[in-house]
């Protein structure tokens, strides 16, 4: 358990330096260990394939590519536009709707001391793959026929075409 605290809060450290850093590039740098700490937390729950996904998808593609965008980019003082009062006061309003949801989802919440996951083959990979090749097959395979579809369509847009002159 004093692993869990530990690494919970890490995350919430790191994320709230995500959130308070003044550079963009170290914003995304603690992003990543903020998603580093989750996947911590995917492996503790005995969650395998979440922790793989969180740390390749996550961690490695789309980190990279926030921090592709902010060097391209090129962020300073003088491209930074200029927060109005209006953007502010809305801030603050969607600030106090956030607490608000905190407060009613603490007030609910019940502490118990029970095993939440009785079955410790709940988070394998073996097991999703049974789940999803047995009752879940006719979505899986129109899913994979949709993204094909995607695929070939992104290639044919992005093809050039050739004049003759």
């Amino acid at each position: 358990m004093s692993i869990f605290y530990f690494v919970a809060f890490l995350a919430i450290f790191f994320a709230l330096m995500t959130i308070f850093t003044k550079n963009p590039v170290h914003s995304v740098l603690y992003l990543v260990i903020t998603f580093f700490t989750l996947t911590i937390h995917y492996i503790l729950l005995n969650a395998q394939f979440l922790a793989v996904v969180n740390f390749i998808v996550y961690m490695g593609a789309i980190m990279v590519l926030f921090l592709f965008v902010l060097m391209l980019l090129n962020l300073n003082e003088d491209t930074e536009p200029m927060k109005s009062n209006l953007v502010k006061i809305i801030g603050a309003i969607a600030g106090m709707c956030l607490i608000a949801t905190f407060l009613g989802a603490f007030r609910v919440i019940q502490p118990t001391n029970e095993l939440v996951a009785g079955n410790a083959d709940i988070g394998l990979v073996k097991n999703l793959g049974k789940v999803l090749f047995n009752e879940f097959l006719l979505p899986f395979e129109i899913s994979s026929i949709l993204l094909l579809t995607a695929m070939v369509g992104a290639v044919l847009l992005a093809k050039k075409e050739v004049r003759k002159a």
